[in-house]
Order: C-alpha cells, then structure tokens, then sequence
C-alpha cells in the first residue's frame, strides 16, 4: 500500500481511530458496583442522598497520564434525598433546573500521580452552565479484572448556583456540600 496515496491515508487513520475506540471501549463502568452520593446540611443536620443515573468514559493508562481521559456525567433528574416532597423540588429551577440542564458533567485536564495508587485529577465541573475548575483527589484499587476508584469532592453549591433565591441563605442550607463517588470500572490496566 502505498502510505502517501490520499485513500491509504484516510484507511490508515480510520485505522487509528478505530485502535482508539476499540481502547476507549474497555473501559467500561459497571453502575451496579459504582455509586455517587453527596451530603448536604440543612440547619446543621446532614442530609444524604445519592444520583441514581450516571455514566463515565474513561481512557485511563496509568503510565500515559499526559494522554489519559475521563469524563464523567450525572443525570441531575436522578438526584434523592429519599424523600418524596424534597425529591419533587430538586428539579425546580431554583435547585438542578433540570428542564434547562439535565446534565452535571466533568471533564479532566490533567492527571497527576502521587504514588501508592492515589491521583489528582483536575478538571472542569459544570453544574447548571456554571463551570468551576476543580481538583479531585482520587485513590485506586484493583481485584481481579476490577479498578475502583474512590473519591471526596467538597464543592461550594452556590457556585453553582444549586438553591437560588430565599434558598441562597446559607444559615437554612450550607454552602459546603460533599461529593462522594465510588467508581467500579473494567479495562484498566495493571497499576
């Protein structure tokens, strides 16, 4: 084949392309062993709840860091308290506004490894069309064919401006909400 021909060049990057899908593709999430939750407190009483719908995809090598990916989106209409009435104003526009922005994504910008199976992972988050670069402190283990990864992420809501209005008083509901994730993911390599 000749390399310099313009149909060997498309073949060839198709190839490329397809190498790095056919890459991305093992990595998979498996949702029945991963779990988003976070806590809020309302007048100092923490209250725990959890998005039931979220994806991820991951191109993570851990001896490429600088070439390593990870998106990550959540399905803010699947946020719970566990409770019916606080579920029903979660999707208000003055909390997710999920009619305008179904979606809270993340996106890496960087990977940095700091040994013993701990990463930073820095990133933009986006919630309500309010993006904050964040740093995302992330540790992973691995058993079997499994890497999970577990994470905290303390987050400012009114940055986000999640609870507008007579809500944005932060002596009713903190500012300070904490992310909790556990990610169970197929496909990465040996650490």
């Amino acid at each position: 084949m000749n390399l310099s021909s313009p149909l060997s060049r498309v073949v060839l990057g198709a190839a490329l392309v397809a190498s790095a899908q056919a890459a991305l593709a093992q990595q998979q999430l498996v949702p029945a062993q991963s779990e988003v939750q976070f806590t809020a407190r309302q007048m100092g009483v923490p209250l725990d709840g959890h998005f039931k719908k979220f994806s991820a995809q991951v191109a993570f090598d851990p001896a490429k860091l600088a070439t390593s990916k990870i998106a990550f989106t959540v399905d803010t209409g699947s946020a719970t308290l566990g409770s019916r009435e606080t579920d029903a104003e979660l999707p208000k526009p003055t909390w997710f506004n999920v009619a305008k922005f179904p979606q809270a994504q993340f996106e890496s910008t960087a990977i940095k490894a700091l040994g013993g199976g701990k990463f930073e992972v820095a990133g933009k988050l986006t919630i309500k069309g309010n993006a904050q670069n964040v740093v995302v402190p992330v540790a992973l283990a691995q058993s079997g064919p499994t890497t999970t990864a577990t994470g905290t992420l303390p987050i400012k809501r009114l940055a986000f401006k999640i609870g507008e209005n007579e809500w944005a008083d932060t002596s009713m509901v903190a500012d300070d909400v904490t992310v909790k994730f556990k990610l169970a993911l197929t496909g990465v390599g040996k650490l």
